[in-house]
């Protein structure tokens, strides 16, 4: 008999259920894996846009073309990338600037802050350096006093040359004196010769007939150059009249062109 009850109670020992607390981890187990691909997912965020913000403040960033003053090479509604490491991005909050690799030089187009408004961002191409005699004759650019030549001009209007009153500003850097400045009167195609102030950029857009820029308000400081155009990262024509003009009427073949 005591064996018999004893075999019995082995068997009763066997057969009993197991423990049921094990199952209720399971939902923290969800939970805390949860948790963990959300802080995850968070710190990946969080470091993406940080390198996105060094990226647009000091090395590129993308703008875009609203005017054509200068078509052909730059059209409305091109998107450019825009070199700021070649000369130095700005640091943010502060007038100083990181070191730069060069210098603009003259055939460069270059981004900056627009002088009677910086919060507006202009491109236009370096015509003349610091120290530089720059003048125009009949349409004619002259860089101490030999021709540049301009392959990248364009011409829509050569016979409107007129005097406006907006560049009298250049009388205070015309090279001659003062006899050379009672008389001068300049027009859009034939001014100067300006000198060049030191850390200081004559500009001009390349559609000339068409273009508001260092003739009408003069030199560009170069604390307010932003950086150097790279590449045309898209492109569609704004002056379409179709709905979407920027899904349907993408410039092609002009995705990827490299600026020069």
């Amino acid at each position: 008999m005591h064996d018999l009850g004893g075999r019995m109670a082995d068997q009763g020992a066997r057969i009993a259920p197991p423990p049921v607390a094990p199952l209720a981890a399971a939902p923290e187990k969800r939970r805390s894996r949860l948790a963990r691909w959300f802080d995850n997912w968070l710190r990946s965020v969080g470091m993406a846009f940080i390198l996105f913000v060094i990226i647009k403040t000091f090395f590129v960033e993308a703008f875009q073309i609203p005017s054509g003053s200068m078509e052909r090479t730059l059209l409305v509604g091109d998107f450019l990338f825009v070199n700021k490491a070649v000369y130095g991005a700005q640091i943010p909050g502060t007038t100083a600037r990181l070191p730069g690799f060069e210098s603009p030089r003259r055939g460069d187009v270059i981004v900056f802050a627009y002088p009677k408004n910086p919060t507006l961002n202009y491109v236009k191409r370096v015509i003349g350096t610091a120290g530089d005699t720059v003048e125009m004759r009949g349409g004619e650019v002259r860089v101490n006093g030999e021709p540049l030549k301009e392959p990248y001009v364009q011409r829509v209007d050569p016979t409107h040359d007129v005097y406006d009153p907006e560049f009298n500003w250049q009388r205070d850097y015309l090279a001659g004196g003062p006899v050379a400045r009672r008389s001068y009167r300049p027009t859009r195609d034939t001014w100067g010769p300006l000198v060049v102030p030191p850390g200081r950029y004559l500009v001009l857009g390349d559609n000339r007939d068409n273009s508001a820029d260092s003739r009408y308000w003069g030199f560009v400081d170069e604390k307010a150059v932003k950086g150097r155009p790279l590449v045309v990262y898209f492109s569609y024509d704004r002056e379409a009249h179709d709905a979407l003009p920027w899904l349907t009427d993408i410039r092609w073949h002009r995705l990827g062109s490299i600026i020069r």
